[in-house]
């Protein structure tokens, strides 16, 4: 047996101890998934555990916590693990509301304050050479506690009122709804709920949310996970598009690409062939590519050549109008 093996193996079932003292039931298979061993190897390691006195409940096919009120000691987080939590913080500043954000400072300070000298030091130094920004306003500034509320009305299970600006109307309205998960995507936080005013479910940006109370109304159904809610949509038939974008500009546009359904590249001379999967009848792709057309060539389809033609023609349309005619 190699001298390192009973080392790994400790490491595995102390770090497994502080996985089950997360507080909940946690599934064997969730165990092995985490530290990729078997679930026989996670068997023995619960038995090592139960073994040397660990009060751990729960079985086989069920899964396993620690009885209530069993914790261990504070434990020393390594260099590493600390120099993590700088950027976490950094991230925080940035993405979370003025609500959260102050909870994960308050937070922060307690694992400082357990930090040793050298390890301390070394967050120290790094808390300055760090920089996150965002030029997304993601809150509304009459909501800063906005993800507080959503948080404490998904633990309680209590009904949040808001007052929502939808992107397509001009009015505000009321709603109250059951939020059941949170998610960031595309630079903007979201909440799925059940939406009683539309009686469904619907997905609400954080922005736009101009007011936000948590009721004393509890749920009136039971949710499933948020993944539950986020699964693909059927897919619809798309339309291939083939652009043909000069080399030297072309890694302007790597990130953005993805947005509008790039599928593959391939190299052609002084350019890049382009192809991309996008959603029939849709200017956004059309408008998309107005932006750099001077760099780039419309291979197919024509659909998309006459739609560009046709911003562009009202473009040049609106250059030549005087200005009291654009605002009349």
């Amino acid at each position: 047996m190699d001298d390192s093996e009973p080392l790994n193996r400790f490491d595995r079932i102390v770090a497994m101890l502080h996985h089950l003292q997360s507080g909940r039931t946690v599934k064997a298979q969730e165990l092995a998934d985490r530290f990729q061993v078997s679930l026989r190897t996670v068997y023995r390691d619960i038995r090592s555990l139960e073994a040397s006195g660990v009060p751990v409940t729960g079985e086989a096919g069920v899964g396993y916590s620690l009885l209530d009120g069993y914790r261990l000691p504070p434990v020393m987080f390594t260099q590493e693990e600390a120099s993590s939590f700088v950027a976490a913080e950094k991230l925080m500043q940035k993405f979370s509301d003025k609500g959260l954000g102050a909870h994960f400072e308050s937070a922060m300070y307690k694992v400082k304050s357990v930090l040793r000298g050298s390890t301390k030091e070394r967050v120290a130094a790094l808390e300055a050479q760090i920089w996150v920004d965002t030029s997304a306003q993601l809150f509304n500034q009459h909501t800063p506690h906005a993800l507080d509320v959503l948080l404490d009305s998904m633990a309680e299970k209590k009904q949040v009122a808001l007052q929502y600006q939808a992107f397509s109307s001009e009015e505000a309205t009321e709603r109250l709804i059951e939020p059941i998960g949170l998610f960031h995507e595309n630079n903007f936080w979201y909440i799925m709920g059940y939406c009683h005013l539309r009686a469904d479910y619907r997905q609400f940006r954080t922005d736009r949310m101009l007011q936000i109370k948590l009721t004393d109304r509890p749920f009136t159904r039971e949710h499933g996970p948020l993944s539950d809610y986020r699964k693909p949509k059927a897919p619809t038939e798309k339309v291939k598009v083939v652009l043909r974008v000069e080399k030297s500009f072309a890694r302007y546009i790597q990130n953005s690409r993805t947005y509008y359904g790039f599928t593959a590249e391939k190299p052609d001379g002084y350019y890049v062939e382009m192809t991309f999967m996008t959603e029939p009848h849709c200017e956004g792709f059309a408008r998309w590519y107005v932006m750099f057309g001077d760099c780039a060539q419309i291979l197919e389809p024509e659909s998309l050549k006459e739609q560009v033609s046709g911003i562009l023609a009202r473009v040049q349309a609106s250059l030549q109008l005087k200005p009291e005619a654009v605002y009349s």
